[in-house]
């Protein structure tokens, strides 16, 4: 354990720290509590701040590989150190007040978010960021400040899990008849595997692998029947449910040409125009999301953020991982600094993550490199901006989307400035910090409120 802790209070932040894993939301809730006060007492010190941000990391909420909840998320993130974490999980928004509670717990500055994938009608005969799926883009919406959306959008949820579990459960009745007879009930196989019932491929690449290994009970009938259904040497695989095996399943069964496939068209998924009215009408911000530059729609990148602008975006998410090789300068890098130079000339903030959705993404991008150095001020940059809002939208309802912003800022340029102060000053618990600013405030009036409010506690 890098991070350190003293010796009386070591076995309690031990205790602490496992039981964020526990299915139990209120156990989760104690866990953090706990270690929270053993930060506050100096019982726990976290490892020196970089400075570095991860932004993007699903939660077991959708999927990932290591099952951490948010709450794990936000302690990891504490004791590595980073200046800013944000979750994003697949068509749901289950995770976000559990994330917030624990970041201002914890004193971490934080954001959440939503991912998904949209229809987009201007781009339909050109493939963008869903490979060989033209029209198709993940898409996502940061800086939701509640789990609970306003009445009138709770339809729009409800659609996105009824596209997924559609398409999984047809999925599953065609991928059963290639692995027969190692075979999924969607209801006792799947589900079990999720906290909430959002199961994703990944869940289902994990259910299959433990049904094989249940059907067949020897190793080398396990690794006869892969290499015959998944057509290579499953010796290779790290049977009998490792993330080689699990990634070869989704490969050959479900991806375009696997038996399972099944190809999106325009009624497949919401429209973008839908999305981002959803994600406004939620509060939170429209980010575009980038790929890494290679595809025939993010060739047209002018065009296609010039889209997502007029349909009220914000910023770009970036998996910079993705967009690089360390020492290396290909077209994947020059991409990379051409959109980030896109961005900027539009005023649109960057936000970036490893996504660790899948086994081998890293907790953090490295940001020491050579590449991605010079890149960092701009990704904590959007991270201070969308800390600042989400802090004024849970206490004020004055976020970046809001009324008030609308009538208060000539531009995004404008708006996100005031943004990035209030999440520079801020700190996570420092909600008092916001009590006595009015929506009847320009924004310099609510920043000398808000400076006043942080400067006199610090002076006490």
């Amino acid at each position: 354990m890098s991070a350190t802790t003293d010796m009386a209070g070591g076995g309690r932040v031990d205790r602490a720290a496992a039981d964020l894993a526990s299915p139990s939301a209120e156990t989760r809730r104690a866990a953090v509590e706990t270690l929270a006060g053993a930060v506050e007492s100096g019982g726990f010190r976290a490892e020196a701040s970089t400075g570095w941000v991860n932004l993007h990391c699903h939660t077991f909420f959708s999927y990932n590989p290591s099952g951490w909840t948010p709450s794990q998320f936000a302690w990891l993130a504490l004791r590595r150190g980073l200046r800013a974490a944000g979750i994003v999980d697949f068509d749901v928004l289950d995770g976000v007040d559990e994330f917030l509670d624990a970041t201002r717990c914890l004193g971490l500055r934080a954001a959440a978010g939503m991912e998904c994938r949209v229809f987009i009608p201007e781009f339909a005969s050109r493939e963008i960021n869903s490979p060989g799926e033209p029209g198709v883009s993940y898409h996502m919406g940061i800086g939701f400040a509640s789990s609970s959306v306003p009445a009138p959008l709770t339809p729009f949820l409800a659609r996105l899990r009824e596209i997924s579990s559609g398409r999984n459960r047809t999925m599953v009745g065609k991928v059963n008849g290639h692995l027969a007879p190692a075979v999924l009930d969607y209801d006792s196989d799947v589900l079990p595997l999720t906290p909430k019932g959002n199961a994703t491929e990944r869940h289902i690449c994990l259910a299959y692998a433990r049904k094989a290994h249940h059907v067949f009970g020897s190793p080398a009938a396990l690794e006869t029947f892969w290499s015959e259904k998944l057509r290579c040497n499953a010796a290779e695989l790290d049977l009998p449910e490792g993330p080689a095996l699990q990634n070869r399943i989704r490969a050959i069964t479900m991806k375009a040409g696997g038996v399972g496939y099944m190809k999106p068209d325009a009624g497949s998924f919401p429209t973008l125009a839908e999305t981002n009215r959803f994600i406004l009408d939620a509060g939170a911000i429209p980010l575009a999301t980038w790929l890494d530059g290679t595809s025939a729609g993010e060739e047209a990148a002018d065009e296609l953020l010039d889209l997502h602008v007029a349909g009220g975006a914000g910023g770009v998410n970036i998996i910079p991982d993705r967009n690089y090789k360390p020492g290396v300068r290909d077209r994947k890098l020059e991409n990379l600094l051409a959109i980030v130079e896109k961005a900027r000339a539009r005023d649109l903030f960057l936000v970036a993550g490893t996504e660790m959705n899948s086994p081998g993404n890293k907790f953090v991008d490295d940001f020491a490199t050579a590449e991605l150095k010079p890149l960092l001020p701009e990704f904590v940059r959007g991270a201070n901006i969308v800390h600042g809002h989400t802090m004024m939208a849970r206490a004020l309802g004055m976020g970046y989307v809001s009324g008030w912003a609308k009538s208060a800022f000539r531009n995004r340029a404008e708006k996100n400035n005031f943004y990035e102060t209030v999440g520079l000053v801020v700190e996570p618990a420092r909600t008092d910090a916001f009590s006595e600013v009015d929506p009847s405030f320009s924004p310099g009036q609510v920043l000398d409120r808000v400076l006043c409010a942080v400067n006199c506690c610090r002076r006490i």
